[in-house]
């Protein structure tokens, strides 16, 4: 009886490496989500600069502001966060064109 067992190597060496399309369609993707991103924080602080909250309670206008300065400083976290794994794909993209096929791009 012959029991083949794969070892953790030969099941890596099986799987099917990333290719230059991968890490551009990936790059594409999060460049247009980036793009979106941006959209949205523009939009929330025009409306925000346009509605400022009113309350006669110091509190509820603390609480106000708070949220506020949560939301617009989380969409532009977004915003660079995509941008930044963007650029990344796109560097990457851009060596496994340049690189050999021998190279392991992961």
């Amino acid at each position: 009886m012959n029991d083949s067992v794969d070892s953790p190597s030969d099941v890596s060496d099986q799987q099917p490496r990333k290719g230059p399309l991968s890490f551009f369609s990936g790059a594409l993707t999060a460049g247009v989500l980036a793009w979106l991103a941006l959209g949205l924080s523009k939009r929330m602080v025009v409306y925000f600069a346009m509605h400022p909250p009113h309350y006669s309670s110091p509190i509820a206008q603390n609480i106000a502001v708070t949220l506020k300065t949560l939301l617009v400083g989380l969409s532009f976290l977004a915003t660079f966060s995509t941008a930044f794994v963007a650029l990344g794909l796109t560097l990457v993209f851009l060596r496994s064109l340049f690189t050999g096929q021998d190279r392991n791009p992961a």
